[in-house]
């Protein structure tokens, strides 16, 4: 075995345990080491601040604090090394695909948390400035976005329904530049040292909406404090907003999961054969069904891959090649590799009969992986074989496509 095949192998087994995580034994240790470690982090961070404990623990401190940074550094440089095993990044030159990897949003956190430490050893700046870098100190906790399913629910709502947080937001700044200028009018004279200007008088109304009312800023004429009770009442409704909007986007996300999953239909799928009544039982509360009518897409080209399909009944087609249609019948399951390499699906799925689909998203593939790794095994397996026999398929195809182009021109030439 050549030395470059090695090198791609060793390649291939780093991406598939930083990037895949909960489906790879090792990448499991190597998560809970990481988790760890940040949250670890953000404890030291928390005990610097109490000049006690940094006098006479500060060395151990900086110990922790270099040794968290050299972590994250061989972290960071063998995600980036190991990213041009990504089947959308494999067609580009590997600087170029580790280029757009790296300018990842998670890439650049992960960059930001270690960066600052470099900088200020190289050049060192004042003691003012040490602070301000020590704050970046803070993005090694937003790590934590990659490793809890929580955060990732989290991010998907904000990600869903930022319009309308947005639209809550303007309002809520419209309401407050009413108020303040209202109370401005209403209190100049009275109060020309709290209430003499409008961005002064923003501050009591920033308190009131909010309905913490600090005390130290009140309106004193008898108009002022009838409108402040007004603005009191508004505040009561209109900064609970977001929290309705997030409410209503994590009862969405919630409701997901709540379609109705028996335990006969999980028993039949070939795909989970193998297991027992009561590991079957532990599976079915994993999956969540969804009904396709006949045409539709069950899963967009494109799409992000957050979720693998299980065909529970119905037919369905899938067209790696132009011309060529596979069919997907009760049993089969897609979207295995765009989700096991957190990528975007390559080809669009159509149901061709009334489909029910059972889904089984990243977190719950997580969770199979931890209690039947040999289903998680099989999956890849079958991934590997997939995409062994699409590159077959595309390879036989284009002479195809090419004798049927060329039989084309030749047709028109003919017709001319």
């Amino acid at each position: 075995m050549s030395f470059k095949s090695v090198w791609r192998d060793w390649r291939v087994e780093v991406h598939d345990i930083l990037e895949v995580g909960d489906g790879n034994p090792i990448g499991r240790v190597v998560n809970v080491f990481l988790v760890t470690l940040i949250l670890a982090n953000g404890v030291a961070f928390t005990a610097e601040t109490v000049p006690s404990l940094y006098a006479r623990y500060g060395p151990e401190f900086e110990a922790f604090n270099t040794f968290s940074v050299m972590v994250f550094t061989i972290e960071y440089v063998l995600r980036l090394w190991s990213s041009v095993e990504i089947p959308l990044l494999q067609r580009l030159p590997h600087w170029r695909a580790r280029l757009r990897f790296a300018l990842r949003p998670m890439m650049i956190i992960d960059l930001l948390a270690f960066l600052p430490w470099y900088l200020y050893l190289f050049f060192p700046f004042d003691l003012r400035a040490l602070r301000v870098l020590r704050l970046f100190r803070l993005f090694r906790l937003l790590k934590l976005l990659r490793y809890s399913p929580a955060l990732q629910t989290l991010q998907r709502v904000l990600a869903s329904e930022y319009r309308a947080l947005l639209g809550a937001l303007f309002v809520m700044m419209l309401l407050l530049l009413f108020a303040s200028s209202i109370v401005y009018f209403l209190e100049r004279d009275a109060q020309p040292d709290k209430f003499g200007s409008i961005p002064a008088a923003a501050w009591w109304g920033l308190s009131t909406l909010t309905t913490v009312g600090y005390g130290d800023i009140v309106p004193i004429t008898a108009w002022g404090k009838v409108f402040g009770g007004v603005v009191m009442l508004f505040g009561l409704g209109m900064f609970a907003l977001p929290i309705a909007i997030l409410s209503a986007g994590f009862s969405q996300e919630s409701a997901r999961h709540e379609f109705v999953v028996t335990w006969s239909m999980v028993a039949r799928v070939p795909l989970f054969a193998t297991l027992d009544a009561v590991e079957v039982a532990e599976v079915t509360k994993l999956l969540y069904t969804r009904l396709f009518q006949p045409g539709a897409t069950i899963v967009p080209a494109g799409d992000p891959g957050g979720a693998m399909y299980v065909v529970g009944s119905g037919e369905a087609t899938v067209c790696v090649v132009p011309g060529h249609p596979i069919k997907l019948n009760e049993g089969d399951f897609f979207g295995e590799m765009a989700l096991l390499e957190h990528r975007r699906h390559k080809h669009a799925v159509v149901a061709d009969t009334l489909c029910r689909v059972y889904v089984l998203d990243s977190e719950g593939l997580a969770r199979l992986s931890r209690r039947h790794p040999e289903i998680v095994r099989h999956i890849k397996e079958v991934a590997k074989g997939r995409a062994l026999e699409n590159q077959k398929l595309r390879r036989t195809a284009r002479p195809a496509r090419a004798k049927s182009s060329a039989a084309t021109k030749v047709g028109e030439t003919e017709t001319q």
